[in-house]
C-alpha cells in the first residue's frame, strides 16, 4: 500500500534531493495582501534564449523514492478528492479530481495534468536559465508548497501552456484572485522576476482582489 505523502513534509526532502542549493537556511514563511507581495516581485527584461524543456528533469522519484510513485502521481494521490487505488508500479485507478481552473469534476488520472503554476520555459525566462541543473529539477517537482504543481484538466493546462497572466487567467472568472495569489507565491518562493507587462497585470489583479493574501516560504 502507498501511503499518500504531504507535501508539507518537501521542505525537509530538499536538503536530501541531488541538489546544488545554497546552504543558508529558508527563510520563514510570509503571508502579506496581494497587492504588497506583487510589489516584491524584481522586474527584469525575460529572454528565452537556449532554453529546452529538458533542462528542467521531471518527473523524479518525488518525496519518496521508495514508494515506487513518481512526482506526478504523488501530486494526484495528494490532491485527490476521493483517493483513487493504488497498483503495481503505482498505476492509479478510479479516484475523483476537482480541477479548479475550470471548474471540472475529473475521474480519471490520465485525463489530468500536472500543470507547473509557473511554466517551465517562464521560470528560465525569469531566472531559472542562470540556475544549477540541480536546481532547476528541484523547481520541476516541488512539493515544498502546494501552489507549485496542480493538478488541472489536461485541456486547460494545454490552454495555458508557457503563459503568464498577462496573457492567459483560467476559464473559472472566480478563481482568478487565487490563481494571481498562487503565481505570485510562486514566483516569491523560488525569487524569480516578472517583466513589465506581466507586472502591470498583477497590479491589475490585486486591485480587483482587495482581500486577496498570498503566502509563501521562500526556497533558499
Amino acid at each position: 500500500m502507498v501511503t499518500t505523502l504531504s507535501r508539507s513534509l518537501a521542505a525537509a526532502v530538499l536538503a536530501v534531493l541531488p541538489l546544488t542549493l545554497s546552504p543558508t537556511a529558508a527563510h520563514a514563511a510570509e503571508t502579506l495582501p496581494l497587492a504588497e507581495a506583487v510589489t516584491r516581485l524584481p522586474v527584469a527584461t525575460e529572454s528565452r534564449d537556449g532554453y529546452s524543456r529538458d533542462s528542467f528533469r521531471h518527473w523524479n522519484t518525488g518525496l519518496d523514492p521508495a514508494d515506487g510513485c513518481n512526482t506526478r502521481s504523488e501530486v494526484l494521490l495528494d490532491e485527490a478528492i476521493e483517493a483513487p487505488a493504488v497498483g503495481a508500479g503505482c498505476r492509479l485507478t478510479g479516484g475523483r479530481w476537482w480541477s479548479y481552473y475550470d471548474a471540472t469534476w475529473v475521474t480519471s488520472a490520465s485525463n489530468l495534468d500536472i500543470d507547473h503554476m509557473v511554466p517551465l520555459a517562464e521560470a528560465w525566462d525569469s531566472g531559472a536559465s542562470a540556475w544549477s541543473a540541480g536546481r532547476r529539477e528541484a523547481y520541476a517537482n516541488d512539493q515544498g508548497a502546494p501552489q507549485s504543481l496542480v493538478a488541472v484538466t489536461a485541456r486547460s493546462n494545454r490552454s495555458k501552456a508557457d503563459q503568464d497572466p498577462a496573457q492567459w487567467l483560467p476559464p473559472a472568472a472566480d478563481v482568478h484572485c487565487r490563481y494571481a495569489a498562487e503565481w505570485v507565491a510562486t514566483k516569491l518562493r523560488w525569487h524569480l522576476a516578472v517583466d513589465t507587462t506581466e507586472r502591470a497585470a498583477l497590479h491589475g489583479l490585486a486591485n480587483a482582489c482587495p482581500d486577496q493574501t498570498v503566502s509563501y516560504e521562500p526556497v533558499p
